[in-house]
């Protein structure tokens, strides 16, 4: 019989790179001419921001921000270890990486076999050296499963998602970096180069009404006003399905099944109503309770537009995660909610397992 570990995990980008750029997002934000200067002057911020933000535009804190992830992280791993999976599901947003103007499913099984690929190529760019001091075009092997993916792929259709899946990365773009950086913070100490485990990524359009508009990144005040949105991308209740769909179809396998989220959760630079300073810490709270609870009927009936407002898009990651917790009945044996003002967003963990496993 099939066998099943939930977890809950970052893919946080400047976790990849040093201290000193770890607030460069807010940074940058803080150039933007359209925000009005009393929202950027720190004078006016709250005390525990301008506390985080320092003398030194967040450096001194960053150190400790890594701290409280990389042993999240190391948490996560453990138990991933503990259980020694056959194949890692893992969700992830796609951000402007395979998902552009000629095709934008709702979800993509990517069916890849090994593949190499450059994990600091995204912080390159933003002009980061890597945490690692690794040089830039560093590669690692990211183990696939194409065969269990295919399956997958089918016994979904068939249970009524049109599920879109694909065999190789667009050539002139970067790897989806919610997936390879999932390999990369599991394998922290080793820069994703050990990772042992095949991976079975789907890919989500997390970013719906802004995938192209905003090509799931950042974006001033100025270009906002004129962008014309995109069509929605998948509710959080069908994420949900999905999720319990995918739980559905390994079911009766006898494989050891990881069924991985990655992402943040409120991110500031999405959220608009905040000038894109700060996420909205209290939405990602209240949906944090009903989490910790178990509450999942509430939880499915969060809007996406309410996850819009709230910067919370790449939430639908973990909306897939659970859905398959609750299919399987898994229980939260562990969790954590790493809350911040400067470092973009706040980032929840959490390890699910069979029966009362703790």
């Amino acid at each position: 019989m099939a066998h099943f570990l939930g977890l809950g995990l970052t893919h946080y980008p400047l976790l990849a790179g040093t201290d000193e750029h770890m607030a460069s997002l807010l940074r940058w934000t803080l150039t933007d001419p359209d925000i009005p200067a009393a929202e950027k002057d720190p004078a006016n911020w709250p005390a525990a921001m301008r506390d985080e933000w320092g003398n030194d535009q967040g450096v001194a804190a960053a150190a400790h921000h890594r701290k409280l992830l990389v042993e999240n992280l190391a948490r996560c791993r453990n138990a991933l270890d503990e259980f020694n999976p056959d194949v890692v599901v893992v969700w992830g947003d796609d951000q402007y990486e395979n998902f552009r103007e000629e095709i934008i499913p709702p979800f993509c099984v990517l069916a890849y076999g090994d593949v190499e690929a450059e994990p600091f190529e995204l912080m390159t760019e933003r002009g980061s050296p890597n945490a690692w001091g690794l040089p830039n075009d560093t590669t690692i092997t990211l183990h696939g499963a194409p065969e269990n993916a295919r399956q997958l792929t089918t016994s979904l259709i068939e249970r009524g998602f049109d599920m879109a899946y694909s065999y190789e990365k667009r050539k002139d773009s970067a790897f989806p970096h919610a997936i390879i950086n999932t390999q990369l913070f599991l394998d922290y100490p080793n820069a994703g180069a050990t990772f042992p485990y095949p991976l079975i990524p789907i890919t989500v359009n997390c970013y719906g009404p802004h995938v192209i508009a905003r090509r799931g990144g950042l974006v001033r005040f100025a270009d906002i006003r004129k962008e014309r949105t995109d069509p929605v991308g998948p509710s959080p209740a069908r994420c949900f399905a999905l999720g319990r769909a995918v739980a559905q179809s390994f079911a009766g396998t006898n494989l050891r099944v990881a069924l991985v989220a990655s992402s943040s959760w409120s991110h500031a630079f999405l959220v608009d109503k905040n000038w894109h300073i700060t996420p909205d810490t209290d939405a990602d709270l209240r949906l944090y309770e009903l989490l910790k609870n178990g509450d999942y009927a509430k939880w499915q009936s969060t809007s996406a537009q309410d996850l819009i407002e709230s910067g919370q898009q790449e939430l639908l990651n973990w909306f897939c995660m659970t859905g398959a917790v609750a299919e399987l009945g898994l229980e939260l044996a562990w969790s954590d909610f790493v809350a911040t003002d400067v470092f973009n967003s706040n980032k929840c963990f959490g390890v699910f397992k069979e029966g009362n496993q703790g």
